[in-house]
């Protein structure tokens, strides 16, 4: 059974850092592209970055410049390192799956993946 498990989240001030883990069961990451989402309360879902079965990445705008995903295929675990962290950062983060051999880039739409995690909370407060 194809599994993510989402690790690390927890309250940080704002101007830290967290490191979200994503550990995945029952395949291999290799042919896979990752993606990191976020819902905060009353806003809609939101794609934060995403990564390609390549190494490929792509990240939102409003994450630039302070949030890196990565993969390492032999652990089967993708991360995302949140630098410079806001209190806009605040949300439930989620990874999700897609098979993506053959696809050079990711994408961040969520509507192409078909496997997700149960989330972790990241609060960013003072």
């Amino acid at each position: 059974q194809l599994q993510l498990v989402e690790s690390g989240g927890g309250l940080v001030q704002p101007g830290g850092s967290l490191r979200l883990s994503c550990a995945v069961f029952g395949f291999t990451l290799d042919y896979y592209s990752i993606g990191w989402f976020r819902q905060a309360p009353g806003k809609e879902r939101e794609g934060v970055s995403c990564i390609s079965s390549g190494g490929n990445t792509n990240y939102a705008d409003s994450v630039k410049g302070r949030f890196t995903i990565s993969r390492d295929n032999g652990k089967n675990t993708v991360y995302l390192q949140m630098n410079s962290l806001k209190s806009e950062d605040t949300a439930i983060y989620y990874c999700a799956a897609f098979w993506a051999y053959g696809r050079r880039w990711c994408t961040r739409a969520s509507n192409e993946y078909d496997y997700w995690g149960q989330g972790t909370q990241v609060t960013v407060s003072s």
